[in-house]
């Protein structure tokens, strides 16, 4: 299958990223009601008995060792290891590249709508009576953020910090262990796609960034969308007018149980026999 420009996926993801960092500003929502959709999530997962987030945040807040270290994962692994994976998938993986990137994009547009319908104080900005501790405001001379979340000081009102439900710091995360466990070829980055998400887990909790529900809610939208990436690829081949294998896109392989979209490219999770095809470069066939 022929890989896709390096330069047109670039400014594919930029655009849709920048449309989604301008549509978490515009989505911030009225703060008294943000507080009370925090309250409502905290008081369920009190009621269940699932609220990790109290002994969590207690013990990165005493133990400067767990803390400060999570506050540098919170503010940057999030938009490092994303991208590098994008990037891997791109290059070693060319066969199942752009089925990844619709899902990852696909379901960054549903976290949006979360925001939008359900904006949410994070633990960190609830009163001090509910027991929370920003460990980013508390360690904030270890780094280079302050006490606006993860946003460089000075610059907390280019972000949204009532934008909690859902986690999407989990749900790339998610994305990327899945990516490394589905495609990667040695113990160690099948390990990795097991312990980044979970990490990650911890850490938005621990640092009382969010609820243990957000993280919940931040997996379920990958489930979404991964169950709608692959109308978004057909869509999108039609739209282009794209062609494969010579073949227009009304007489390419329809999008089925085994989720195929086009030739030899399948979304993840699809039981398929590896062939040395999969680690070949599109140049190099």
């Amino acid at each position: 299958m022929r890989r896709p420009r390096w330069w047109a996926e670039l400014i594919l993801i930029a655009v849709v990223y920048a449309a989604y960092s301008c549509g978490r500003l515009l989505a911030r929502g009225d703060v008294s009601a943000a507080v009370d959709h925090g309250l409502a999530i905290l008081r369920i997962e009190q009621a269940l008995a699932i609220d990790a987030e109290h002994p969590l945040n207690r013990l990165f807040t005493s133990t400067p060792a767990l803390g400060v270290p999570a506050d540098f994962a919170y503010a940057s692994l999030h938009y490092l290891v994303t991208p590098a994976v994008l990037v891997w998938l791109f290059r070693r993986r060319p066969a199942h590249y752009r089925a990844a990137r619709t899902w990852l994009m696909v379901s960054t547009l549903l976290g949006l709508v979360g925001f939008t319908l359900l904006p949410t104080c994070p633990p960190r900005l609830l009163d001090a009576s509910h027991g929370f501790v920003d460990t980013m405001a508390r360690f904030s001379a270890y780094g280079w953020w302050g006490g606006e979340a993860s946003a460089p000081r000075g610059m907390g009102g280019l972000t949204n910090q009532y934008a909690a439900m859902p986690s999407l710091h989990v749900g790339w995360a998610l994305w990327c262990g899945v990516m490394l466990w589905r495609y990667g070829r040695t113990p160690l980055f099948k390990a990795l796609g097991v312990a980044y998400p979970l990490l990650t887990v911890l850490v938005v909790m621990g640092t009382a960034n969010h609820y243990f529900l957000d993280a919940v809610a931040g997996a379920a939208v990958m489930g979404a969308g991964l169950l709608l990436a692959p109308y978004a690829l057909r869509l999108a081949d039609r739209v282009t007018g794209r062609t494969i294998g010579g073949e227009s896109p009304r007489s390419s392989p329809v999008v089925s149980g085994g989720w195929e979209t086009s030739a030899g490219e399948r979304i993840p999770g699809q039981r398929s026999a590896p062939t040395a095809a999969d680690d070949t470069p599109a140049s190099a066939r």
